[in-house]
């Protein structure tokens, strides 16, 4: 099938759902643009800002972004691209954009509180708890994930042969890997992460501090980004991925400290601007390919493959592909970040329900990508080998390499860069921030189990140390594949609670929650299964007790949450606050 049809179908229903059913929940919610928000009220200089849409909407976008869309697409497209499609653009629509839009609002309307915080309003002291062990847990695993992930595509090398290159060429630094010449293509987007990094401080100032115009900001991230992009090919940066975790643990550590408008907000905004472009590339390649008569060769269904690898279409694929349909980590940035920056309740469609949109739309250009430019065997080869860690970044830097190639006419070697840096200013960026988020987590934690917290414990270098700790033993220990499909339950789980929690919220104000309420029970039932699933058949078998324990104890913990927002809706009638 023409790339056009998949493209074309899901970008109509991504225009209507945001013109129609968006605009009914900011009806349902109570949206009200006049109203003051957080970062008008309390305005500390620090957390609380009030930001313009475009460098919000920058901030919170390549935070939820992140490489989710991308690596969840990437590996579920192994069920075939039909169901994995379907997934994405119903989900994104129902599912995805109702739970951002919904928990970035509550979060709102609670003075910028976290999910946790308003799970302890909803739910009371014991669902808080719960709610808050659990989204520890979630973010230590996605943080461990996607670290490996980084060291894995900085490291990235690919065959001078397979990129059309010869041994004598200049464009790329090689090595040789058991006996062949391979392309260094990691060590570009490293040095590149670096001087954007270095970069956004002075960005951030300008921004910030000096207040100059947005078309001036937008001009000097364009700037930072070339130049980046220019060192990275000039002065690529190698080294082992043990090394990698360890200096982008310790960058980590130093980032979630800082003030969000000085390296947060800054780097976002120039990283985001690669994203941009990322975008509109891909849009424009499969629009001209599709023109060109470029099809969909990838299988549409391929669910024997699929249960093999990973396990029964429901659940894993729902769970496999969470980022681009839903995502529970999106509720943690709305309620961590993004609702202390908003300077009105008119922006928080725009961002939380048009901004998952936008992240739907992404996974469908990666299947779509991956679908139609990348050989299925190469793609087999690359994400799912049949021994060692698969490489999904690099096989979606490939597709868009090829699919550039065959549509625009760009060298194999730049497009293929072009995808790796797609994708990893965005790992980094979701590591600092979700890093940033369980800092105030443990700080919750703490005042909630203990009277009088310990001095130590009141301290960031306490509460990150401990965040980035477990983030990189996890990482070092076990490989992203093991980490993946529990991270992937684990996320989707919290993003069920979130809207549990949501509904019991809007419940208690008198307001309709069918429409959280009904995406809540399908998410509880196929993330509750997967766990079940993965305890019984892999973890239990292969006496990994790590596994085994994690998996219990988050089992445990949702379905804690659960019995205690039942209770809730029993006891608090509906309008009871």
């Amino acid at each position: 099938m023409n790339v056009l049809v998949y493209f074309f179908t899901a970008l109509i229903c991504f225009v209507l759902g945001y013109r129609f059913y968006g605009r009914f929940i900011a009806r349902s919610l109570g949206v009200k643009p006049d109203r003051p928000t957080p970062a008008t009220e309390i305005n500390d200089g620090r957390d609380f800002i009030p930001t313009r849409t475009s460098v919000l909407f920058a901030h919170h976008y390549s935070t939820i972004a992140g490489a989710g869309p991308i690596i969840g697409p990437t590996l579920g497209i192994l069920y075939g691209v039909g169901p994995a499609w379907l997934w994405v653009v119903l989900g994104a629509v129902f599912f995805g954009a109702v739970h951002d839009f919904s928990a970035l609002y509550a979060s709102i309307r609670e003075r910028g509180s976290s999910m946790a915080e308003i799970a302890r309003n909803s739910l009371g002291r014991t669902g808080f708890l719960l709610f808050i062990i659990f989204t520890i847990i979630m973010i230590v695993l996605v943080t461990s994930a996607f670290l490996s992930l980084t060291a894995i595509s900085l490291t990235s090398l690919y065959p001078l042969d397979k990129l059309g290159l010869d041994s004598s060429q200049t464009l790329l630094r090689t090595t040789v890997d058991n006996g062949r010449p391979v392309g260094i293509i990691g060590g570009i987007a490293s040095s590149s992460v670096i001087v954007i990094t270095l970069l956004a401080p002075v960005l951030g100032w300008l921004v910030t501090r000096k207040r100059i115009p947005t078309a001036a900001a937008y001009g000097l991230a364009t700037i930072v980004c070339a130049f980046s992009i220019y060192i990275g090919f000039n002065f690529p940066l190698t080294l082992q991925p043990f090394w990698w975790m360890l200096i982008i643990a310790a960058y980590t550590l130093f980032a979630c400290e800082a003030p969000v408008w000085l390296i947060l907000q800054p780097r976002d905004f120039v990283n985001v601007q690669i994203l941009y472009f990322s975008i509109a590339a891909m849009v424009v390649g499969v629009i001209i390919g599709g023109f060109g008569g470029l099809t969909v060769s990838a299988p549409i269904t391929n669910l024997a493959a699929g249960t093999a690898k990973l396990g029964p279409v429901w659940p894993f694929l729902f769970i496999t592909i969470a980022c681009g349909a839903i995502s529970g980590f999106h509720s943690l940035v709305a309620g961590g970040t993004t609702s202390k920056q908003l300077a009105s309740e008119r922006q928080a469609c725009v961002i939380g329900y048009g901004g998952m949109l936008l992240e739907g739309l992404l996974a469908v250009l990666v299947l779509v990508a991956i679908g139609s430019s990348l050989n299925f065997s190469e793609y087999m080869a690359i994400a799912w080998p049949e021994t060692g860690s698969g490489n999904p970044i690099l096989a979606f830097a490939l597709s868009v390499g090829y699919l550039l190639q065959g549509s625009l006419g760009i060298d194999l070697p730049y497009g293929t860069v072009f995808g790796i840096l797609a994708v990893e200013g965005f790992l980094i960026t979701t590591l600092d921030s979700a890093v940033r988020l369980n800092r105030y987590l443990f700080e919750e934690l703490w005042k909630t189990i203990l009277s009088n917290p310990p001095w130590f414990m009141r301290r960031f270098w306490f509460n990150s140390g401990l965040s980035v700790l477990l983030m990189l033993v996890i990482a070092t220990t076990k490989g992203y594949l093991l980490i993946w499909p529990l991270f992937g339950a684990t996320n989707q789980l919290l993003a069920a609670l979130t809207l549990i929690a949501v509904t019991v919220w809007l419940r208690r104000a008198g307001r309709n929650s069918w429409f959280t309420m009904i995406p809540a029970m399908a998410m509880i039932a196929t993330t509750i299964a997967a766990l079940v699933f993965y305890l019984v058949v892999k973890y239990i078998p292969d006496s990994n007790f790590l596994l085994i324990f994690t998996d219990i104890t988050l089992l445990a913990l949702a379905l804690g949450v659960l019995v205690m927002s039942i209770r809730r809706m029993i006891r608090s009638p509906q309008g009871s606050i």
